[in-house]
C-alpha cells in the first residue's frame, strides 16, 4: 500500500501505482484518497482474474492497469475490449462506462537479455510495455538490469523502464537519456528504492531525484 500518496502526489508526477496484488507488502486495500486529475491513477496486478481487474478500475477510478504477471495477450485484448457496466445503487439501473481511455500497460521482466520477438503480440493491445529486473517477486526487487539490452529494442512502442532505480542511479539514467536506446523511453518507473519501509515513500529523496534528473533534461532541451 502506498501510506502518503497525498504526499507523493504533490510532486506532480504523471502516474501514481496502487498494488492489487495481495501477497505483496504494499498490497492497496484502503479507499482511494483525493488525487488530482493531472495524475494518472495506476493499478497494479499480477495475473488477476479480469472481472476483479475491472471490479477494481470501476470502484477506484483508475486511469490505467499494469499487468505484471504472466497475462496473454488475449488477456490484455479482452481487456481493451470489455464493457464495463456501473450499477446505480440508487435507482438499479446499469450504466456502460467508457474504458476507451483506460491504459494498459503490460511488464516484461529482463535478467541478463531478452527475445523482444514476444512483444509482436501485444503490440496492437497495450498503450506501453514497461521493462523492470526480473527476480524473485514480480516487482519491486530493488535491483536493475542491463539496460545495454533494450539497445535492441525493435519497436516504436513507448515503454515504462523500471526495476532497481534510485537516487545514486540519476548518473546512470543521463547517460541511458543520451543514449539512443532510450529513444522510445517515455516514463521512468521508481519505487522500492525510495521507500523507508514498504509503501511509505522517502519524500526528500524523491524531491532530490526528480530535480537532479529534471534539471538535466530541462538543459539538454534548452541548448
Amino acid at each position: 500500500m502506498n501510506q502518503n500518496p497525498i504526499e507523493v502526489a504533490q510532486l506532480h508526477p504523471d502516474y501514481l501505482g496502487f498494488i492489487f496484488w495481495e501477497p505483496s507488502s504494499r498490497y492497496f486495500g484502503g479507499e482511494m484518497p483525493h488525487i488530482p486529475q493531472s495524475i494518472k491513477k495506476v493499478g497494479v496486478f499480477v495475473d488477476a482474474p479480469l472481472d476483479e481487474v475491472l471490479e477494481k478500475v470501476n470502484h477506484f477510478g483508475l486511469d490505467a492497469v499494469q499487468l505484471h504477471g504472466k497475462e496473454s495477450s488475449e488477456y490484455c485484448r479482452n481487456l481493451r475490449h470489455a464493457e464495463l457496466v456501473s450499477v446505480s445503487q440508487k435507482n438499479e439501473v446499469s450504466t456502460p462506462l467508457d474504458l476507451t481511455n483506460l491504459e494498459i500497460l503490460k511488464v516484461f521482466s529482463i535478467k541478463d537479455d531478452f527475445d523482444f520477438s514476444v512483444l509482436k503480440d501485444y503490440e496492437s493491445v497495450c498503450d506501453y510495455f514497461l521493462f523492470d529486473t526480473k527476480g524473485k517477486l514480480p516487482g519491486g526487487n530493488g535491483y536493475t538490469f542491463d539496460w545495454s539490452v533494450l539497445e535492441h529494442y525493435p519497436s516504436t512502442k513507448p515503454f515504462f523502464l523500471s526495476g532497481g532505480i534510485g537516487l545514486d542511479s540519476v548518473e546512470e539514467l543521463k547517460e541511458f537519456l543520451n543514449n539512443p536506446a532510450s529513444k522510445y523511453c517515455f516514463a521512468i518507473d521508481v519505487n522500492s528504492k525510495f521507500e523507508i519501509e514498504p509503501g511509505l515513500k522517502d519524500i526528500t529523496s524523491l524531491k532530490s531525484f526528480i530535480n537532479e534528473l529534471t534539471d538535466d533534461l530541462q538543459l539538454k532541451t534548452d541548448n
